[in-house]
């Protein structure tokens, strides 16, 4: 199992799923996880396009029953 710091941005609009993304993985360490909850629909495209421009890995991503999207992203080293 993989041990995750969570970043909450359900509720938010984008760009604010990326917004609070980018802010905790600027002070993480290279191999933080950090799983991002999110309800708006544009991060089904959005936190992909982001981890592969910045160079972070994309581990998982779902939906959950509740219609939420759920991130699970590596910082890159």
């Amino acid at each position: 199992m993989i041990t995750a710091t969570t970043v909450d941005a359900r509720g938010q609009s984008c760009p604010g799923p990326l917004v609070s993304l980018a802010k905790v993985f600027k002070d993480a360490q290279a191999g933080d996880v950090f799983e991002l909850l999110a309800t708006d629909p544009g991060s089904k495209s959005d936190v992909p396009s982001w981890a592969s421009i910045s160079g972070n890995e994309m581990i998982e991503a779902e939906t959950l029953d509740d219609g939420s999207f759920r991130y699970l992203l590596r910082k890159a080293g």
